[in-house]
């Protein structure tokens, strides 16, 4: 029996999901879960992805043997951005089947596999296809990060739209305290999120994820 599979993605990049997949993986494996992450594509770093590294040092354990084997990232790129600009850089086509060979092997060892994708939702991975797009051929559900800062509301907003729209199985809505640059702000969009999550995606539950020990996440994307 196949481990399940979690998408974790953001509604912009930089918004904490990095962080808030090592947390889940860690949440998953105090359960009693055999529990893996796996980074779709990694910008911005060379040889072990920055992500998959933060997540093992949340999750308190070494990097491992898939690791090492680059099956937990299958796209690894040097320059900070986004990925069909990345690849196009290193003239490399990213393969969708790749990446999801990669969870295959994966799924079969574990008993969940945590992947996190690059930047939000409609990031390009190869021309016209986004990470919306790769996420919604597979059905997987759905873990987004949001945040308290000024314009989360419509970047939220925005994505749920779209996860209506295309399909998407909506698990949770993590919202991301940190930073907490203006209280007020951050306090107003914490209450409208999740009203709104409850009127209109009453399936999904609505988490917050408190700050982090590690106030800096990967910049890379």
């Amino acid at each position: 029996m196949q481990g399940k599979v979690i998408f974790i993605s953001g509604i912009d990049t930089d918004v904490g999901k990095t962080v808030a997949t090592g947390m889940l993986a860690k949440k998953l494996m105090l359960q009693g879960f055999s529990v893996i992450t796996q980074k779709m594509i990694q910008t911005g770093c060379r040889d072990i992805s920055e992500d998959i590294l933060l997540h093992r040092k949340i999750q308190g354990i070494e990097l491992t043997e898939e690791d090492h084997q680059g099956i937990t990232c299958p796209y690894l790129f040097s320059y900070p951005c986004s990925p069909h600009l990345a690849a196009k850089l290193e003239n490399v086509q990213i393969l969708p089947e790749k990446i999801q060979k990669s969870t295959a092997l994966l799924s079969e060892k574990y008993d969940y596999v945590l992947i996190e994708g690059a930047g939000g939702l409609m990031v390009p991975y190869y021309r016209y296809d986004t990470t919306m797009d790769y996420l919604a051929a597979r059905g997987y559900p759905l873990v987004l990060v949001c945040s308290g800062k000024l314009g989360s509301i419509n970047h939220s907003l925005l994505s749920l739209e779209v996860c209506k729209q295309r399909n998407i199985r909506l698990q949770t809505l993590i919202y991301n305290q940190y930073p907490d640059e203006d209280k007020l702000i951050a306090g107003e969009t914490r209450a409208y999120l999740q009203d709104y999550l409850a009127l209109h995606f009453p399936q999904a539950s609505f988490e917050v994820m408190p700050p982090y020990a590690f106030t800096t996440e990967s910049r890379s994307s």
